[in-house]
């Protein structure tokens, strides 16, 4: 994981790395999710998991007790008792040379891939966001119409701005309204991300740039069923595979 998604390349805030278990432990079974929740951790238990691999980070804040009497806390709680350990790459992962934002980049048919914040590195594509060019200019249907065909959804939400074809695009997965200044001042018209503000959105209006919302699910959990293959391929002893459990859990009504 550090090879694939260095936690260096995480954002301060964050939480990465390993944040449940014992380092020496043998791994046998691995569960990759999106987010740790009752689900996954059932999931997690009953199929005797020695390691999930999540997203999200749990815990992402500093904890004081452990107790059952929080969710959160509960969580950890099973999970201790379970001798599950708990690994999470999350922002390093999004900004990774081959992380989310990239794949992301790919499926929408995107070329000439760049980070849209570059890292001090110095690595070409490792980075917060990307930001990308489609190989001819899309009316925002034809786009938002492959978006979903590609990424396996059913809708969207779309900041239509004045009819402008989508030509230059910017990509944020997850909450990644912040990334709107930084997209318009690169020059896209089109920004691509999982959910923002309704403020931003208005922002995004104003300032003529489109903006299309896939839903923080959707943005990111195609990358998880990703990562336990390519886990799988690396540690062929190993039985690795992505939750069965996990769903949005936000629906259309």
């Amino acid at each position: 994981m550090e090879k694939f998604a260095p936690t260096q390349l995480a954002e301060d805030w964050d939480n990465v790395g390993l944040l449940v278990g014992d380092r020496t432990l043998s791994v046998e079974r691995v569960m990759t999710c999106l987010t740790v929740t009752p689900e996954t951790v059932s999931e997690a238990i009953q199929r005797r998991v020695d390691l999930i691999v999540t997203h999200h980070p749990m815990p992402f804040r500093p904890m004081k007790r452990l107790t059952t009497d929080t969710i959160a806390e509960g969580i950890v709680w099973q999970l201790a008792r379970a001798g599950i350990s708990v690994y999470s790459p999350h922002t390093g992962f999004d900004s990774a040379e081959n992380g989310i934002n990239q794949n992301l980049g790919l499926r929408l048919g995107l070329e000439e891939l760049e980070s849209l914040i570059p890292n001090e590195d110095g690595v070409q594509n490792n980075g917060a966001g990307r930001l990308g060019r489609l190989p001819a200019p899309q009316t925002l249907d034809e786009f938002v119409s492959a978006l979903k065909l590609n990424l396996s959804i059913e809708s969207v939400q779309v900041v239509n701005a004045n009819g402008s074809p989508v030509e230059r695009v910017a990509i944020a997965c997850g909450s990644g309204g912040s990334f709107l200044g930084k997209a318009k001042a690169r020059g896209c018209d089109t920004f691509v991300t999982g959910e923002a503000t309704f403020h931003t959105c208005l922002e995004a209006e104003a300032s003529g740039m489109s903006m299309v919302l896939l839903g923080h699910f959707a943005s990111e959990r195609f990358a998880i069923e990703s990562l336990a293959e390519l886990l799988g391929k690396s540690f062929g002893s190993t039985e690795i595979w992505a939750s069965t459990t996990e769903r949005d859990p936000l629906s259309w009504m």
